[in-house]
C-alpha cells in the first residue's frame, strides 16, 4: 500500500466571494476551480439531497497538493456559527509557508483580518534535529480557520 497524498481540506464558509478574496489577495493562492454543485445527500455530512453549494478550489505552488477548497452553501444557507476566539479539539490549524511575511501581514491589516500574533521569530527544532528560524504571523481568516504562516530564514 503506497502513502495517499492529503490533496485538499476544504473549507465551509459563510461568503465565498470575501473568503476567495482573503486567500488570493492576502496569501497569495490561486483559483483553480470554480463551480456550482447540487449535492447527492450522501458523501457529505452537511446539508441533504438537492442543496446547492457553489465550491472554489484554490491552489499554491504544486499543482496536485496544498489545495484549499472554500465551499458555501447557497439554497438553503447554513446558519451561523459562533465566532471563535481561542482553539480547542476539532479545530485546525493551517501552517502556510512563504516568503514575505510581512506582505501577508500588511495585506491581512488592510483586509480587516484579525491577527493573533503579529509577525515575530522563533526557533524549533526540525525533524532532522536541526534547529530551524523563522518568522511566524498567525492569524484568523474571514470564517475564524486559523492560520499560522512561516517564513523561514537561511
Amino acid at each position: 500500500m503506497t502513502t495517499p497524498l492529503v490533496k485538499r481540506t476544504t473549507l465551509i464558509v459563510r461568503d465565498l466571494a470575501r473568503s476567495v478574496a482573503f486567500y488570493r489577495d492576502v496569501i497569495g493562492l490561486s483559483v483553480w476551480y470554480d463551480d456550482t454543485i447540487e449535492l447527492s445527500g450522501v458523501g457529505l455530512a452537511a446539508g441533504k439531497k438537492g442543496d446547492q453549494t457553489h465550491l472554489v478550489i484554490m491552489k499554491s505552488q504544486d499543482p496536485i497538493v496544498g489545495m484549499i477548497g472554500l465551499l458555501e452553501f447557497t439554497t438553503p444557507r447554513l446558519p451561523e456559527p459562533p465566532r471563535r476566539e481561542r482553539l480547542g479539539i476539532g479545530d485546525v490549524v493551517f501552517v502556510m509557508q512563504g516568503d514575505d511575511v510581512a506582505g501577508v501581514h500588511q495585506r491581512a491589516l488592510e483586509f480587516g483580518a484579525r491577527i493573533h500574533a503579529a509577525p515575530h521569530t522563533f526557533e524549533v527544532r526540525g525533524a532532522d534535529g536541526r534547529q530551524i528560524s523563522m518568522t511566524s504571523l498567525s492569524l484568523w481568516d474571514p470564517d475564524d480557520y486559523f492560520i499560522e504562516f512561516n517564513q523561514r530564514h537561511p
